[in-house]
């Protein structure tokens, strides 16, 4: 039976509630609504939903929001087995806080909403149509930090904005500072993870297929024609064709927005020949973290895997479009401007040694330093959060970061 009933005695347009006094066998005393808008902000979220567990009295129900990247959502919580409720029953249920890591519709909630970012610190400046008679903003925002994300009719949507360093507090100031009061620095996961494992680098690798006496080669790329992968498919190409496999081990690894709007069946199709040349591909299932951390060079665009490969000691080079969108304060922008760009005129294999060559220990380090202001505090820093907005006392004991769990790869051949 769902333990998510009506009330008896409810009239219409009367919330609908948690009818746990009745139906549950725990003993819950705060309800907790995770938003999840797309694969990615799903993997986010469960960075914090994750600090409440051991914890039988705080119910944890996940719904979708809408969103145009919102294909795959619906397995991904399938197969984390969670309570889902659909979005017009979410929005007319009692609980105690939401936690998202998006923003779309987060005004028609009636309860306090903390906001993770989805990605490493906030990077792209956006103009969203849809404002008021369809026009945009005037003036792109950087996303996420912007009025058009945080104000809804003059009031700051986020009870809390959960932020991964002092930077970010700072550039939010500068957007959006009627929200302000609202933001907490916290730390970012991911960046405590990829620190966690570096230790277990070698079994990243030999996860990865990458024998004795081979490099690893790890190519990066999250969605959208600006993409690398949506730009420059060639260069996996000569990638595979230049790079001798006995010296070289090559992984592509795909933002979850790839294999959601082309499937796996099309990714698997597409990548057959490079398959049959030797190069591997990290599942759409698998932690991307340990990919990183065992990786020698790391060629990717704008999406967020090169921002932590800046902690690794990789030597990095980039691709992807040119960086018009890119906010120029933002770190990703100083990534971008220090790392060596791919040039389609010249052998890759050269182009990987020079970059060696030309690399210096801590050469990335300040941009790495941008990432967390909070290295390795975001679980207690975060899980302080969550029950204090809760209201409640929080278990004993110091949450800890695990190390990332092994990557692994999919068989790429004809479907």
């Amino acid at each position: 039976m769902s333990l998510l009933m009506p009330d008896a005695e409810r009239r219409p347009a009367v919330p609908l509630r948690l009818d746990v006094e009745r139906w549950a066998t725990f003993r819950i005393r705060r309800r907790v609504l995770a938003v999840v808008h797309t694969v990615t902000s799903a993997r986010r979220l469960l960075e914090a939903v994750r600090l409440l567990e051991g914890d039988p009295r705080v119910q944890v129900v996940f719904t979708m929001a809408n969103d145009v990247f919102n294909d795959g959502v619906e397995s991904f919580l399938a197969g984390i087995r969670a309570l889902v409720v659909p979005w017009s029953q979410a929005v007319h249920t009692r609980f105690d806080l939401a936690l998202a890591a998006s923003h779309g519709g987060l005004h028609e909630l009636n309860v306090p909403v903390i906001v993770l970012p989805h990605g490493a610190s906030y990077n792209k400046r956006i103009s969203v149509s849809g404002g008021p008679r369809g026009r945009g903003t005037a003036t792109p925002e950087v996303y996420g930090l912007g009025r058009q994300w945080l104000v809804r009719d003059g009031v700051v949507v986020p009870a809390a904005i959960a932020m991964a360093h002092e930077e970010d507090r700072v550039r939010l100031g500068r957007q959006c500072p009627e929200a302000l009061p609202v933001a907490e620095v916290v730390g970012d996961p991911c960046y405590d993870r990829v620190a966690a494992s570096l230790p277990f680098r070698a079994l990243y690798r030999e996860a990865l297929g990458t024998g004795p006496g081979q490099e690893l080669v790890l190519v990066c790329s999250t969605w959208g024609p600006d993409s690398l992968l949506g730009r420059h498919w060639d260069l996996l190409e000569r990638l595979a064709a230049e790079l001798p496999r006995e010296e070289f081990r090559i992984v592509v690894m795909l933002h979850s927005h790839v294999w959601n709007a082309h499937s796996e069946w099309h990714i698997r199709s597409a990548f057959a020949g490079l398959a049959r040349a030797g190069v591997g591909l990290v599942s759409q299932h698998a932690e991307w973290s340990g990919a990183v951390v065992g990786a020698d060079y790391v060629v990717g665009d704008h999406g967020s895997v090169g921002l932590y490969a800046t902690m690794t000691g990789a030597r990095i080079l980039t691709a992807g479009a040119p960086d018009t969108d890119l906010d120029s304060g933002s770190p990703m922008a100083g990534l971008r401007a220090l790392a060596p760009r791919v040039r389609r005129g010249s052998h890759v294999r050269r182009q990987l040694r020079r970059s060696t060559a030309a690399y210096r220990a801590g050469q990335y380090a300040h941009i790495a330093s941008r990432l967390s202001s909070e290295p390795g505090r975001f679980a207690p820093l975060m899980r302080a959060l969550l029950y204090r907005r809760l209201h409640l006392r929080a278990p004993a004991g110091r949450p800890l970061t695990q190390r990332a769990v092994l990557p692994v790869t999919v068989g790429q051949g004809a479907p």
